[in-house]
């Protein structure tokens, strides 16, 4: 939709992240009238320091923020971090949006009004080192607006660079785990010895490949404990005894890695799950799709997937924070 011809909105809801802004002009029933992006995330800024989030905003959101001077402006995401534009402290669990909302912290638009950015949240056990996360806490609230019969019980996935394991009681956020699969992915398949084969790929049969990120699975599940750095330094020994084809040595790392998250996650959702509580993944649509896989290797079939639901989490977070009054069809 033209931003002309959109009728007046509630709210300009953020979802700031490492490498990219998205903006949505929302409605007072929690929807998406319109929304642009750009790659300027809190690592890709035009100049440094403060002056290069006002710049970042202003040109994607100034035409906006000139129509609709006192539009209230909210953001989630990394931009509340401490590399960020004001760090807005995590609030520990158990947590819900209610809970977000007491916590937060403004900034000056630089466009004439203030920006209110959601906190992290933060798992802190007595007996187990902390674990912390920063723009999920928006996008599983989003996820419990789309499905509310979710708050009562579910686990949720959230894969990615850093993927979360999470379970929700009561609305709330009570524990969560985080694994650096993506990361650790980019890395090896970039710059360690396995990159070496995986750099000259040659043609992808996607049957080959499909097989291959299966066998990556299997052999995580089938793993012992500690057995990781060794079971990674076969995407190479299969490769140079040409068991698989180095065109697919990507795949089976890929299944590995992600093999060895699900195994994990599942044990620690494991007695939620048995008792028919949901598995919701949330994320983007391809990424999900290898998860999906991996938990059909493994003999799991999740409840629902579903993709960005960052705005309608930013919606709910301006409502509990008093910014939005909703009309009597907005969701959650």
């Amino acid at each position: 939709m033209n931003s002309n011809a959109v009728p007046e909105p509630a709210l300009l809801a953020l979802d700031w992240g490492i490498s990219s802004l998205r903006a949505f002009l929302m409605d007072r029933r929690g929807k998406v009238m319109v929304q642009r992006a750009n790659d300027h995330g809190i690592q890709n800024l035009p100049e440094q320091g403060v002056r290069g989030f006002e710049l970042a905003f202003a040109e994607l959101c100034g035409e906006w923020m000139g129509r609709w001077p006192g539009l209230p402006v909210v953001a989630g995401g990394m931009v509340g971090s401490a590399q960020g534009w004001k760090e807005a402290p995590y609030v520990v669990c158990p947590a819900d949006t209610q809970v977000l909302a007491t916590c937060t912290v403004s900034v000056d638009s630089g466009l004439g009004v203030p920006i209110l950015i959601a906190p992290g949240v933060m798992y802190d056990p007595a007996d187990a080192a902390p674990d912390v996360m920063r723009g999920e806490e928006i996008q599983i609230s989003g996820a419990l607006a789309e499905r509310p019969e979710w708050s009562a019980q579910a686990c949720m996935a959230l894969p990615g660079t850093h993927s979360k394991w999470v379970r929700i009681e009561d609305g709330r956020i009570e524990r969560f785990a985080t694994y650096m699969t993506g990361e650790l992915f980019a890395v090896l398949s970039r710059h360690s010895i396995l990159a070496r084969l995986i750099s000259e790929p040659g043609p992808i049969n996607s049957g080959e490949a499909n097989a291959a990120f299966v066998k990556g699975i299997e052999a995580a599940k089938e793993s012992r404990p500690g057995d990781l750095p060794h079971q990674l330094f076969a995407t190479r020994s299969l490769g140079l005894t040409h068991r698989l084809p180095n065109s697919v040595l990507k795949n089976y790392l890929s299944g590995l890695l992600i093999g060895h998250e699900l195994v994990s996650g599942l044990s620690r959702m494991g007695g939620s799950l048995a008792s028919g509580t949901p598995l919701v993944l949330i994320g983007e649509a391809a990424l999900i799709q290898h998860y999906v896989r991996g938990l059909g290797a493994l003999g799991v079939k999740p409840a629902a997937w579903l993709e960005n639901t960052a705005p309608q989490g930013l919606f709910r977070f301006a409502v509990a924070a008093g910014l939005v009054t909703p009309s009597e069809l907005a969701a959650g």
